[in-house]
């Protein structure tokens, strides 16, 4: 398999609809079709600190990954966010996921950033394979409210 990865581009937008809204399957979520659209508008306004790229086989997207830029209180250089991953059922085991995180590496990289962090559910134990090759488990609990 010939993996390419690359900044999703308008002309990708329902290619990737479909694999986020099986991401939101995945994780048993509904986001809204409003947030979905103001989430692609910032995918392609330079003025945001959001990004998404996708990981193709020729002409067809097999992954997406989103990740953002934020400053910190331990850095002086902004962190990078790894927000979403997801790969269409037939693309996983293929090094579609490792794709995707090392051109979220490189973009980080060449954005000055000195670190490039992500979460995932406890149950995701098939991912955990991946990210325990490729990068530390921080060990930290997330917690969060609804306000």
């Amino acid at each position: 398999m010939q993996i390419t990865t690359r900044f999703l581009a308008p002309t990708d937008h329902d290619a990737w609809l479909q694999l986020w809204k099986g991401y939101q399957v995945f994780y048993k979520t509904d986001i809204p079709d409003d947030v979905t659209a103001i989430t692609w508008e910032r995918f392609h306004d330079a003025s945001e600190p959001m990004h998404a790229l996708g990981a193709f086989e020729g002409n067809t997207l097999l992954g997406i990954t989103h990740y953002l830029f934020h400053r910190t209180c331990w850095a002086k250089e902004r962190t990078c966010y790894l927000q979403d991953l997801f790969t269409s059922e037939a693309a996983r085991g293929k090094g579609v996921g490792r794709a995707l995180i090392e051109a979220v590496y490189a973009e980080a990289k060449s954005a000055g950033s000195k670190r490039v962090y992500w979460q995932t559910h406890e149950t995701n134990a098939v991912a955990q394979v991946l990210y325990n090759q490729i990068a530390d488990r921080s060990g930290f609990i997330v917690y969060r409210k609804p306000i």
